[in-house]
């Protein structure tokens, strides 16, 4: 069936790519994504469209054509999600949107228009020479369509909120193959929608974004033996709980566990959106002993470019929770306790990442956003629980120990009066529920704007990767 839809596709949309297996081209997608778990899904054709319109004329096919009827599409970006089928599929078609990839700015540059399949290096290497940035992603691999549509945290965030909070357009081609722009004045509740909803509302063809001032940055990171970890946490958590949020401040902390050498690693990443190498914000954390520190002055499209990961099965899970060094502290001793003796052949990297929520980032988006979140949550903490690995065989087993790790995590918070609903999508497990800790009026809204738009439900039915409403 789905041969005959990739026929079909060939038929009517003259000039459309579209690879077969085998092919240079089918390998070479095939061979982009970060995660084993969606590199060995085997569609039965690749799309690349290369402008809207062949975007919304294959939308067509795939929707109305009867050689597509019960062949389900994914859509791809730059691959960052791991979880299988959630930009890939066995057997059907994928829509490979790195074709249409093209950044570009209006004449006193305050506005980034953005191809859906663009990587933020893509986008930081344009702007950077116009002291201009996007509030985009931290890994500059890392694709705009996926980490918009589902929130986006930026270094940026703190100034402006999240990513899909500095749109101002979206160019998208709805399940009918109409395309239209969403925005505060045109189709205006899908355009919110569209800010945290992920994929359940069409395929998104380009971003307009509000640009934000850049020179350079503080860049680099710090690593402490992991005895310091307390006082790394101390600083962490005044740093991230503070009244007065440092709006130039985005840190990580995080922890790196290797299962062959059962050794930890304590790092963070303490980035400053203005060129001043030891800012006051940071002063407890530079305070506390290190090991190494490679903090410097830099461009953020250098800074950006980070080693590709060599193919591996990955694994995300996440929660946010209250502002606590004691809840750290408590947090590494659950984890330590849940990971320690867990191995597996060829050995597991466990990363457990902690970043600030503060209220400064939550308010630009509050009731303008579909994300749920405001100022009235105080200041947070996200954690995304990280794992790669290379052996496959081991897939259910990773999942359930890190199913335990966020458990006990969570039972912490719990006890503490700590833990807080918000999931966040771009950090999820596939078997977590962001959009339900949105809240409810939120989920209604979603799902009234879904109706709306695509009323036979074809993008929940037919595009079944990702986080959908109807599940």
């Amino acid at each position: 069936m789905a041969v005959a839809c990739c026929s079909a596709l060939a038929t009517h949309c003259p000039g459309l790519a579209i690879s077969l297996p085998g092919s240079a081209a089918y390998n070479l997608t095939e061979a982009s994504y970060w995660s084993l778990q969606e590199s060995n899904l085997q569609p039965s054709c690749i799309i690349t469209p290369s402008v809207p319109h062949e975007a919304a004329s294959a939308v067509q096919v795939l929707v109305s054509n009867p050689a597509c009827e019960h062949v389900e599409f994914a859509i791809k970006g730059r691959t960052h999600a791991p979880a299988g089928g959630f930009a890939n599929n066995n057997g059907g078609v994928t829509i490979d949107m790195t074709g249409m990839s093209t950044v570009t700015v209006n004449d006193d540059h305050s506005l980034a228009s953005v191809g859906a399949g663009a990587s933020w290096l893509d986008v930081y290497a344009y702007l950077d020479p116009l002291g201009k940035s996007v509030a985009g992603g931290r890994n500059g691999a890392v694709g705009v369509g996926g980490l918009t549509l589902g929130g986006g945290i930026s270094y940026f965030s703190p100034q402006v909120g999240f990513t899909c909070d500095t749109l101002v357009n979206m160019e998208l081609v709805l399940a009918s193959g109409e395309l239209v722009n969403a925005n505060s004045t045109s189709h205006p509740n899908l355009f919110r929608a569209l800010k945290g909803g992920t994929n359940n509302f069409g395929l998104v063809t380009r971003f307009d974004f509000t640009t934000v001032p850049i020179s350079k940055i503080l860049a680099g990171g710090l690593v402490n033996d992991i005895s310091h970890r307390s006082a790394v946490f101390s600083a962490f958590a005044g740093i991230a709980g503070a009244k007065h949020y440092d709006v130039h401040a985005s840190i990580v902390v995080g922890l790196l566990f290797n299962s062959t050498s059962n050794t930890w690693v304590l790092s963070s990443t303490p980035i400053y959106t203005l060129p001043e190498l030891r800012p006051k914000v940071y002063e407890p954390l530079f305070a506390v002993p290190n090991i190494s520190d490679t903090l410097e002055i830099a461009a953020l499209h250098v800074f950006a470019n980070e080693s590709a990961t060599p193919p591996l099965n990955w694994q995300f899970w996440t929660g946010t929770y209250g502002v606590s060094a004691n809840l750290l502290d408590k947090m590494f001793d659950a984890i330590n306790t849940t990971l320690y003796s867990f191995d597996i052949p060829e050995g597991i990297l466990w990363d457990i990442a902690f970043e600030p929520l503060p209220t400064v980032f939550t308010a630009p988006g509050a009731l303008k956003n579909s994300l749920g979140t405001s100022p009235s949550d105080g200041n947070s903490v996200v954690m995304l629980l990280s794992a790669l690995w290379p052996d496959s065989a081991s897939n259910g087993k990773v999942h359930k120990r890190a199913a335990e790790v966020v458990s006990a995590v969570n039972e912490v918070a719990k006890e503490m009066g700590l833990e807080k609903e918000f999931v966040y999508a771009n950090y999820a497990d596939w078997s977590q529920q962001p959009f339900e800790s949105y809240g409810e009026e939120s989920v209604r809204f979603l799902k009234k704007t879904a109706r709306k738009y695509d009323e036979h439900g074809v993008i929940q039915r037919k595009v079944p990767g990702g986080f959908k409403l109807s599940g």
